[in-house]
């Protein structure tokens, strides 16, 4: 059992916050933190001349309000929002903040190694704890 799980919350087409939400409550200790963690990486510079004024701060609050949703019902719960490139933001995250277990959420790539997306793949080969890779069924 873990006392401080780390549940990174990913908006691509196949990730699954619920599933990842239900393996953290199956491993986590009695009391222990749970975080749900976004990373807002950057945006491709030839799209940032077709994006509207202000859509970083909205996407930004849209992703922390549903954060804050998810968490809901969940004991020591917390939501961080943050920027940058995903691999390391989470990593960076896991040791600053003594995480014992990262639930991260996997697509399946097609033929890389391991089996993981690119994300998923560079937490599980350099995290200092635990890693849980939730896949997406079917």
């Amino acid at each position: 059992m873990y006392t401080h799980l780390l549940i990174t919350v990913g908006y691509h087409e196949g990730q699954d916050a619920d599933q990842s939400l239900k393996i953290a409550r199956k491993l986590a200790a009695p009391g222990a933190r749970i975080t749900l963690l976004h990373v807002m990486e950057p945006a491709p510079v030839f799209a940032l001349s077709y994006l509207p004024d202000g859509w970083r701060e909205d996407m930004r609050s849209a992703i922390e309000a549903d954060l804050v949703h998810l968490a809901e019902g969940l004991e020591n719960a917390a939501s961080v929002v943050t920027e940058g490139d995903a691999a390391h933001e989470i990593l960076d995250f896991a040791d600053l903040q003594q995480v014992d277990c990262i639930v991260i959420s996997s697509h399946r790539p097609g033929t890389q190694s391991l089996m993981l997306g690119s994300t998923a793949s560079k937490v599980v080969g350099r995290a200092q704890c635990a890693v849980h890779v939730a896949r997406r069924r079917g």
